[in-house]
């Protein structure tokens, strides 16, 4: 009998298909609704993550997705909570989304955040914890989890 060797099993680990979430689970009624298209991305987001940003930026461009967004903001963050605050308080969450992604409140002091938008940060976090997400960003395209922002897998998932 062949013992694997950790790298080994690492290896094959890589190799392997992306693991199938049942979307069903997720109360996407509690997202933060962006876009129109036919194709869903479930996104499990932090406002200061650099990574998050750049995710923002690709589907931003993109007008055949309808995201819903969690946002969950990181501990090393410290200024992540009251912007998702900002966000998920505004009239317009989807505007104030993309500007606060796009850097606006950066090295600002957040203003606007209302006892919703605290209740519904306090919801996504425990979405988030329900479905088992630990790193930001995280996404779910095609049933499909796509843990960090892995433009080939995340390419592979959606239509081109």
């Amino acid at each position: 009998m062949k013992i694997f060797t950790p790298l080994f099993l690492l290896f094959l680990l890589a190799l392997a298909p992306l693991p199938a979430f049942a979307v069903d689970t997720v109360d996407l009624s509690k997202a933060l609704k962006v876009g129109s298209g036919k194709i869903t991305v479930i996104e499990f987001t932090d406002p200061d993550c650099p990574y998050c940003r750049k995710a923002e930026e690709f589907f931003g461009k993109r007008t055949d997705v309808t995201r819903y967004i969690f946002l969950v903001p990181l501990p090393m963050h410290p200024d992540a909570p009251a912007k998702a605050e900002v966000i998920l308080s505004a009239a317009d969450g989807a505007k104030a989304y993309t500007e606060i992604m796009g850097g606006s409140l950066d090295r600002k002091k957040p203003e606007g955040m209302t006892e919703q938008g605290k209740k519904r940060l306090a919801e996504h976090e425990q979405i988030a914890k329900s479905a088992k997400v630990g790193g930001m960003p995280t996404f779910i395209i095609s049933g499909l989890i796509i843990e960090g922002l892995d433009m080939n897998k995340i390419k592979k998932v959606l239509p081109q």
